[in-house]
């Protein structure tokens, strides 16, 4: 008898698919749950979970420690909820509440299990944080996206330091390069790195016109000679001793100290060892061997000999002009020196650049986890980089994983914020998973009469909210207003005028909580999960194997729903007509079909008239899938043998969305479609083509899937009429999510087709092209991970602001009726959205501006709750401050999805255009109004932002404004853009690549994945074997030299003339494989994403894609890493008065 809500008997591992056509797929066990600890089951203390959609047993009333916070175990995903974990998060309340006032949940409300939770990896990292007042929940209880928690408090292993509160590094390759998004087990708890001083490029020319030298390095020959002046971090001429006390590398102005540490782009003069401490990103000495586990492995760096200019004639330096305030000395900034070669009017010449791409800045990996405090001594602390590895310990802000801004001081004026050139903007993921060690969000119940609000603007009870009159009054931190304290929340004020109870309310003490909705935030009862599945049968799905992945995919996943009587599904199938099947009846009205041994399956409905479609069943369509599960699973087997003649070729796929829709019109709930599109019969393209929304072939020249120039290739990327959108918004009004999961071979109009997932909340799963052997895997893993990852249903979402600041308008996949809420008829973990700000008022010097985020939604197991998150920023007046707390990942966030927005409707060339003036124009502030740097001939580059012209370059190199891309693949590219979270940005324009064919020699420093080369050629060599990944893709790249050792060893192929087609990692009995899969797996967990395998070769398309990833290198239609930044400095200068 299967146990309810947990994984049923007999089912395969979570990652392992038993068709013929992924038999050579590896069973990973990243995903696989676990069952309940030994000392629970023995102790008796372990029980199953209850039915879903019953009350559970009584809980224990015994409470943990309060000396230390509970800690989540690890989240598994995608996964089901692993055996032994049931309940609801507890509602916590404080002890002083009234008698009269309920405390738990509201009657009639079914317990979930722990939705989306992973077994904690041996040897985890313990949660090394206090409870800090609040009152932990009982151990049988799992808040949401949970796990069962341990029998007794873990604290952390003997050989660790204490963890030092915030202080992340200025930047950091974390997840993306270094370490994984949740460190693997035993990652150590290590102290942060403080910020270094600022970097600063600085290009020195001479003073007629500006001409090409080297970095760090001494006028072209040939210049007219005169006085210059020298980097404050350049080093003395060869033969002049440095100053005492002073850097080896750096000459300060007179009457300066040094700054702490040397440079770090600076290079040592000829013949002078390096000091210790100097930068990690200086090249070694010849013949110096690098460490074990650096960054770059063991791999030796060609460095040039450094040239220096020579010290300034006169002692001191110049000081920039000061502005709104600004400190004479901004102790963030970073120099180094780059000569751009100019010709006449400006053009480069063609004169070899000598600047050393090994100095220029580049992500620097870090495997520490940081322990970050959302604010100390009443203050906000700046959020660590989001692709570091982090714990975040709630002290009154809202964890950086649902709140991020791109500014962590917000400018008290509008003029502040234009003379910046940043933006302000917050990345609201609301869902967001936590990390396995940090403290569960805490579930509070106000009971019938709700949380508490202020009565004018509607915001929510939070920490900032300061109570007045002995706590009978608080006033609103958001609208100012003082409203009245309701008497059963009345509490005494301290001395520090601060409620008694403020730390045993969660409420008050923390970021973010979820409030308990009553009735009055319900227009109808909660709706029920339901899963209804349309799958695409025309000839196309059937002969390349997309209707038989479908079917097998979705025979695995319903194991994986939870089970009771409010978890619903439906099936259809389409071709150029619609087939409904009547699963509730089907032990009477059973079909049976000719083959030995007698098989029976449900009753097919048809529906011909694609024009006008209608449900022929309004009640029999979508069950309980407790009751036709085996019905259900005989059908999802035989479809494909169903239709196995099939020789239709028409689509119906519009047609069939809205049969879908009417048979979901009354309960909404997630329309899964899985959709072949197009295929090439006698050189006739067929699209979704009869019924409603048939699409026409409409690409430009010849129908060539390629763009069609710089003028006209946007209009491609725009619907191709209005009739899906008018259904879209149909369908998110009855809370109807729409995910389309793509399986096609050639084009397929993305841009028309996605308008329906983006509008209700949904997905678009690309799989071009498509391969049954190589992405049945993936296909099964996407589709698992989309229904059992952590998600709710009709949500509305709306962002308040302090007073001064505005909302201006959201971005993301939602549907959008009014201007202040946002509708998400399904909302998970992975989606994000993007709200922009604007000044309405000035806002005072040194108070604070806070921003909360509400969402109002439906959990799977059908509560209605309230998820608020509230952030509060300090206010400035001193453009220096904004630059020292920028966020460089949310500021690129915001630079890719402002891009995505414009390519539909620009060409693509003025958005390139547009994305490196919001670039440059950052850098042109800073240098005039914050740098301490005089010369013209320096770029200089606020510390907090020094990457980002990196960055820039990568998504200008990037899929979505290349110009020789595929429709369809920009199409996916602008839709995948839109609910991108902030961590995943980065690696998609900037993926990392580390080299595989030495990992049985290397030595990694707890972390499994080895460290991540530049994306450079210059690195990629012929006897070597590279794996790159970017979060969606993974690429391995076979050198045309390499050992045939070493492929056989790793892929099963003894040269590249043997590289399949189609690629499945399998492990052989070998150190270097397991060490593949390995990387592989991990990878695949730090990303929540299976990722598609491709083998590249050079000389070939597959060798072409390779290294069109490769950002620093010249193209022919971009510039180099070093030629960028040229660039970048010669716009600068341009603008300098």
């Amino acid at each position: 008898m299967a146990t309810p809500g947990g994984p049923r008997p007999g089912s395969t591992p979570p990652n392992y698919n038993p068709s013929n056509v992924a038999d050579g797929m590896q069973n990973l066990q990243i995903n696989r749950p676990v069952g309940p600890p030994t000392s629970m089951a023995n102790s008796g203390s372990f029980r199953p979970p209850p039915p879903f959609g019953q009350p559970p047993p009584p809980f224990s009333s015994s409470a943990p420690s309060s000396s230390s916070f509970p800690r989540a175990s690890a989240m598994a995903r995608p996964g089901p909820p692993p055996p032994g974990s049931g309940g609801p998060p507890q509602a916590t309340f404080p002890p002083n509440l009234a008698s009269n006032r309920p405390s738990g949940p509201p009657p009639g409300t079914q317990p979930p299990p722990p939705f989306g939770a992973r077994p904690p990896p041996p040897g985890s990292v313990p949660s090394s944080v206090s409870s800090f007042g609040a009152r932990p929940p009982s151990p049988g209880l799992n808040p949401f996206g949970s796990s069962p928690l341990a029998s007794g408090p873990v604290g952390p292993p003997s050989s660790t330091s204490e963890p030092v509160s915030n202080g992340p590094p200025a930047y950091g390759w974390g997840a993306m390069q270094g370490g994984p998004r949740f460190p693997s087990a035993g990652s150590p708890l290590t102290p942060p790195v403080r910020p270094s001083p600022p970097t600063t490029l600085s290009a020195r020319a001479p003073p007629p016109a500006p001409s090409m030298g080297s970095l760090l390095g001494s006028p072209p020959t040939g210049a007219p000679p005169g006085p210059m002046q020298a980097a404050p971090f350049s080093a003395p001429p060869h033969g002049v001793p440095p100053p005492s006390g002073s850097s080896p590398f750096s000459a300060p102005p007179q009457g300066v100290p040094p700054p702490s540490g040397s440079s770090p782009f600076a290079a040592p003069p000829q013949g002078m060892p390096p000091t210790s401490g100097s930068s990690p990103l200086a090249p070694p000495p010849q013949g110096f061997s690098p460490p074990s586990g650096s960054p770059y492995g063991h791999q030796a760096w060609a460095m040039h000999p450094p040239q220096v200019a020579p010290p300034p004639l006169m002692p001191g330096s110049v000081q920039a002009p000061r502005m709104f305030g600004m400190p004479p000395q901004p102790p963030n900034q970073a120099m180094a020196t780059i000569s751009p070669a100019m010709g006449p009017m400006g053009s480069s010449m063609a004169v070899p650049s000598k600047i050393d791409p090994n100095q220029i800045p580049r992500p620097m990996p870090s495997s520490s986890v940081i322990l970050h405090e959302t604010r100390q001594g009443n203050q906000a602390n700046l959020p660590p980089p989001s692709t570091s590895d982090y714990i975040v310990k709630d002290t009154g802000n809202s964890s950086p994983r649902f709140l991020r801004c791109t500014i962590n001081q917000i400018p008290c004026t509008v003029d502040l914020l234009t003379t910046s050139g940043m933006q302000l903007a917050l990345m609201v993921q609301p869902l967001a998973l936590p990390h396995p060690s940090e403290e569960p969000i805490q579930v509070v119940d106000f009971g019938e009469s709700g949380p508490v609000r202020c009565s004018r603007c509607k915001g929510y009870i939070n920490p900032f909210m300061k109570f007045i009159d002995q706590g009978r009054r608080f006033i609103c931190n958001l609208c100012g207003f003082t409203d009245e304290t309701p008497r059963d929340y009345q509490c005494n004020l301290g001395p520090d005028g601060r409620r008694r109870d403020a730390d045993e309310r969660p409420e008050l003490c923390r970021g973010t909580v979820e409030f308990i909705a009553t009735r009055e935030y319900m227009v109808r009862d909660p709706m029920p999960a339901v899963f209804f599945f349309l799958i695409d049968v025309s000839m196309n799905a059937i002969q390349t194997g997309a209707t038989a992945a479908a079917c097998s995919a979705i025979n695995q996943v319903i194991s994986d729903l939870p089970e009771g009587p409010r978890t619903m599904v439906g099936i259809a199938t389409f071709d150029s007509t619609i087939h409904f099947y009547n699963l509730k009846r089907a032990l009477q009205q059973l079909q049976e079909i000719g083959s030995p041994g007698s098989c029976y399956l449900p009753l097919m409905l048809i529906v011909p008239d694609v024009q006008d479609v209608y449900t022929p069943l309004q009640t029999d369509v979508i069950v309980q899938l407790s009751e036709c599960r085996q019905h259900l699973e005989l059908l999802l087997e035989n479809i494909p043998t169903m239709f196995h003649d099939n020789r239709t070729a028409d689509s119906a796929f519009g047609a069939a969305v809205k049969a879908a829709f009417l048979a979901m019109k009354s309960t909404g709930g997630k329309l899964i479609v899985f959709q072949s599109g197009k295929f090439e019969l006698f050189k006739i393209l067929i699209l979704p083509s009869v019924g409603i929304a048939a699409l026409s072939a409409r690409e430009a020249e010849g129908r060539t899937n390629i763009s069609a120039g710089e003028k006209e290739a946007h209009k491609l990327l725009q619907p191709a009429d209005k009739t899906f959108k008018t259904m879209a918004v149909e369908l998110a009004e009855y809370q109807v999510c729409v995910d389309v999961f793509i399986t096609t071979q050639t084009y397929v109009d993305v841009a028309s087709i996605s308008v329906i997932p983006r509008t209700t909340g949904g997905q678009v799963y690309y799989y071009y092209p498509f391969s049954a052997v190589s992405d049945s895997a993936k296909l099964y893993n996407d589709l698992r991970w989309n229904v059992t990852r952590p998600q709710g249903f009709e949500a509305v979402m709306r962002v308040r602001c302090s007073q001064g600041i505005q909302v201006q308008e959201y971005f993301g996949n939602f549907c959008k009726r009014i201007p202040t809420d946002v509708d998400l008829p399904a909302i998970d973990c992975d989606k994000t959205l993007m709200v922009t700000l604007k000044h309405d008022d000035k806002l005072p010097d040194g108070a604070e501006c806070a921003f909360q985020c509400a969402l109002l939604y439906t959990t799977i197991y059908g509560q209605r709750r309230i998820r608020v998150s509230t952030l509060s920023l300090p206010c400035t007046s001193v453009l220096s401050n904004l630059f020292r707390s920028a966020d460089l990942d949310t500021h690129f966030a915001c630079f890719l999805k402002q891009a995505a927005i414009e390519i539909p409707s620009s060409p693509l060339s003025l958005v390139r255009e547009q994305v490196l003036n919001l670039c440059i124009n950052i850098l042109h502030s800073y240098r005039k109004f914050c740098a301490t740097v005089s010369s013209s001939g320096q770029l200089v580059l606020p510390e907090a932002l020094k990457l980002l012209p990196l960055y820039t370059l990568g998504l200008v190199k990037s899929t979505g404004l290349r110009t020789d891309g595929r429709i369809d693949d920009r199409s996916f590219w602008i839709n995948y853009v839109s609910s991108l979270s902030t961590p995943s940005a980065i690696p998609l324009v900037y993926p990392r690549m580390m080299a595989i064919h030495d990992l049985d020699s290397k030595e990694v420093d707890g972390s499994r994945i080895p460290p991540a080369i530049p994306l450079s050629s210059e690195h990629v060599c012929d006897d070597g074997i590279y794996l790159l990944e970017n979060g969606e893709d993974c690429l391995i790249y076979i050198g045309n030299s390499v050992d045939p050792n070493s492929t056989r060893q790793l892929l099963g192929i003894s040269s590249d003339d043997e590289i399949p087609t189609q690629f499945l990692l399998q492990q052989y009995d070998n150190p270097l494989s397991k060490k593949l899969n390995d990387v592989v797996n991990e990878i695949r967990r730090q990303r929540c994403s299976y990722l598609r395998l491709k083998l590249c070769k050079k000389g070939d398309s597959s060798g072409m894609l390779f290294f069109s990833y490769m950002v620093e290198d010249k193209t022919p239609s971009g510039l180099s890493y070093v030629e960028f930044l040229v660039h970048v400095h010669r716009q600068i200068q341009n603008k300098m008065p």
